[in-house]
């Protein structure tokens, strides 16, 4: 046998151990992640697994209960605006919860892989308009409430990110986040939600680029600079599955808890309108014909604190009743990307300079978007 029979001989045997390892080397790994899951996880993983498989059909049949609820149980008469208002309502109270409660989930889990460091750590050392275009999109899947708005900005700062690309990521997180995309989606379907998302992505990424323009560094409070923020905890970094799936849950108890008060006063307005407001009314109000109805929208969402969770039941009553699509978006938008909670929490750490054109250049952006929409649909 010569030597490269020998050689031949030698690379079969290697490729043939590395075949029959590497199964095994799986399965191992397979049994260990098994073998840490206790008998509480497996029973949360069951119930989590059954929830999912009923969810469609129960969905699918909230039409017909809340059609029950209110003419069989309660006896409303047919025709009314009564039994409009009370259909509407037992309609979307459970359709926007069971909404919320598989989103936020599904995302909660996305969410664990993006700690506010690794957010930081992705746009650090982008060029201005990449980095304007990664901080919209990373504001989709990190949507960071309000509150939150101070300790990011200070982390951006401190990882040298530029100060337009920061608030792209501001505007983009309360904005375009995954409540909003997935109820407007489940209500409206997938055609208003992309519009809604390509807009608000827009004019995120459009202020950040003005901002990053005016060369407004010197408008942030002094001490923000000094601040030097720690890195996330190890165990924040390193999760399991399993981990990653109770971070899921926590996060559906921790803002259900939070919005679900909203969310029924929102659907409440919103069965109001639907039942009582005549059509002609919000039409001549909210419609097309109106010019001023787009600014005239803006200001009066301004100074309103609401979320998407809460908002959209409304927006879909003042559709539903003739308003324009342009109106209802700018009204929206400016309820979540320039409410006066979040103007008054970035205070601490912006002058009033760069907050006024802040709140300026998307007011402006979003009475664009308003516009444009109501030319074209």
């Amino acid at each position: 046998m010569n030597k490269q029979n020998l050689r031949e001989q030698a690379v079969a045997v290697e490729i043939t151990a590395e075949t029959t390892e590497q199964p095994l080397g799986l399965i191992s790994r397979l049994k260990e992640a098994l073998a840490d899951i206790t008998p509480r996880q497996i029973l949360k993983l069951a119930l989590l697994g059954l929830g999912l498989v009923v969810w469609w059909p129960i969905y699918s049949r909230l039409v017909p209960f809340s059609l029950l609820i209110t003419y069989d149980v309660f006896r409303i008469t047919r025709g009314t605006h009564l039994g409009d208002a009370v259909s509407f309502f037992f309609l979307d109270i459970p359709k926007v919860f069971m909404l919320l409660l598989l989103v936020i989930f599904g995302v909660g889990v996305l969410r664990s892989f993006f700690t506010p460091e690794r957010t930081r750590t992705i746009l650090a050392g982008k060029r201005e308009i990449l980095g304007d275009v990664l901080a919209a999109l990373l504001g989709v899947v990190t949507p960071f409430c309000s509150c939150s708005a101070v300790p990011l900005f200070i982390g951006f700062v401190e990882a040298g990110i530029p100060i337009g690309v920061t608030f792209a990521f501001l505007i983009s997180a309360p904005m375009v986040n995954e409540i909003a995309l997935v109820l407007l989606f489940g209500l409206f379907g997938w055609r208003i939600a992309l519009i809604y998302m390509s807009m608000g992505l827009l004019i995120a990424m459009l202020t950040g680029w003005i901002i990053g323009r005016l060369n407004m560094e010197r408008q942030v409070e002094d001490w923000v600079y000094e601040i030097r923020m720690g890195p996330t905890p190890a165990h924040l970094q390193q999760l399991s599955w399993m981990d990653r799936i109770d971070y899921g849950l926590h996060q559906v108890r921790d803002i259900v808890g939070r919005v679900w008060v909203y969310i029924i006063l929102g659907i409440g307005a919103g069965a109001a309108i639907h039942g009582y407001v005549p059509e002609g009314f919000l039409a001549a109000l909210m419609g097309k014909q109106a010019w001023w109805s787009v600014p005239a929208a803006v200001i009066l969402g301004a100074p309103l604190y609401s979320n998407a969770a809460g908002i959209i039941p409304v927006v879909q009553a003042l559709l539903g009743k003739g308003a324009a699509l342009g109106t209802v978006l700018a009204f929206m938008m400016s309820i979540i990307g320039i409410s006066f909670p979040e103007t008054v929490i970035l205070r601490k750490v912006l002058k009033p300079k760069l907050i006024a054109v802040f709140v300026g250049v998307v007011t402006l952006g979003i009475i664009i978007v308003g516009f444009i929409f109501n030319l074209i649909i």
